[in-house]
């Protein structure tokens, strides 16, 4: 075992300050990652709060890691030492159940090991990149390329691929209308991915200031979705959307703007359970549905895509010292449009 930094909560709601870990010496099939950036999700601050229960403690926040490969086991054959590697939102799964085989991992019917706040098959909790090190199996190791500055990869671990999934899994392209409800960690990725694939996007969002924003992320068209007048004229006008928003918000005003057959994704989670009104769906045909981030070859396939194609998260780079502050910030929506942290600064 190694001793490393970090940076952890110690109970539900207690401001994170440093601490030492262990990481496990890497065995036959693990690589052993210095980590270079973090990017912080707004499902950390839920975590630190034991908001969706279950938290273990002390916690080590962090799933959207990018660093560099410094130690491979026997039996790597995937990576090498001095490779660019990335760390998503789980680090194990049973491997064995329909989904693991159909390389969707995320649904994995036994539950996927979180790659913080959860146990691995030993028992031992899970400890995030709010950190210097991890080691992970190579099966659950992502390739990043050298093309794309590390800092802005680091969210597409999970704001990333938790738009992305939804976006290829409902086929959104050229000839498709689709709108993106909220303008944040995910809400800025979704439209940089439909834009890209073509559709023709429009973002849905309570803040005005935003409108800019929105366009030079590559959107086409922008609402405010507080003026009523607004919401009755865009009935009917989309055939796809994407909700990224945690704040509450009535799902059935936003399935009004679906056109026949179309379909609303949810992938922002609200505190309370929302209410959906049958006449919502049924009077189009609409449906309503949602989608949890992607498994790991659909995950790299997306980060491929980014290479390819120049993409990555807008961020603001952070010290680990900085993390309560940029928590605060968060819950402000004081962030354009990911916190991610150097963790140089924690060595």
């Amino acid at each position: 075992m190694t001793v490393v930094n970090a940076y952890a909560a110690q109970n539900a709601g207690a401001t994170l300050a440093p601490f030492s870990i262990e990481r496990r010496e890497p065995g036959p099939s693990d690589v052993q990652i210095e980590i270079l950036y973090c990017g912080v999700c707004h499902s950390d601050i839920h975590q630190v709060r034991d908001e969706w229960g279950g938290a273990i403690f002390p916690m080590v926040p962090g799933h959207e890691i990018v660093g560099r490969i410094t130690a491979v086991g026997e039996a790597v054959t995937n990576f090498a030492i001095g490779e660019l590697a990335g760390v998503g939102c789980f680090v194990d799964s049973c491997r064995v159940c329909p989904s693991c085989l159909a390389n969707e991992e995320q649904y994995c019917d036994t539950g996927i090991v979180g790659t913080y706040n959860g146990r691995d098959k030993e028992g031992n909790p899970t400890y995030g990149g709010y950190s210097t090190r991890i080691v992970v199996d190579e099966k659950y190791t992502l390739h990043v390329s050298e093309k794309l500055p590390v800092e802005g990869v680091a969210p597409l671990l999970c704001a990333g691929i938790t738009t992305y999934s939804p976006l290829k899994h409902w086929k959104i392209g050229k000839g498709h209308k689709v709108a993106v409800v909220g303008l944040g960690g995910l809400g800025h990725m979704a439209v940089k991915f439909a834009a890209s694939f073509g559709a023709a996007v429009t973002v849905l969002s309570t803040s005005k200031s935003k409108e800019q924003d929105a366009l030079n992320l590559g959107a086409h068209h922008f609402a405010v979705t507080s003026n009523p007048d607004t919401m009755k004229k865009l009935r009917g006008s989309f055939d796809f959307i994407l909700s990224t928003i945690s704040a509450p918000h009535d799902y059935n005003e936003y399935l009004s703007l679906l056109t026949l057959n179309g379909t609303m994704v949810v992938v922002g989670v609200p505190p309370q359970p929302s209410t959906v009104h049958a006449f919502s769906l049924i009077g189009k045909r609409r449906s309503l549905a949602g989608s949890m981030i992607g498994g790991i070859r659909e995950t790299q396939e997306m980060l491929d895509y980014c290479a390819e194609h120049n993409i990555v998260s807008d961020v603001e780079v952070i010290k680990a010292s900085e993390i309560n502050l940029a928590y605060e910030r968060m819950l402000k929506g004081d962030v354009r449009y990911r916190f991610v942290i150097d963790i140089a600064s924690l060595r």
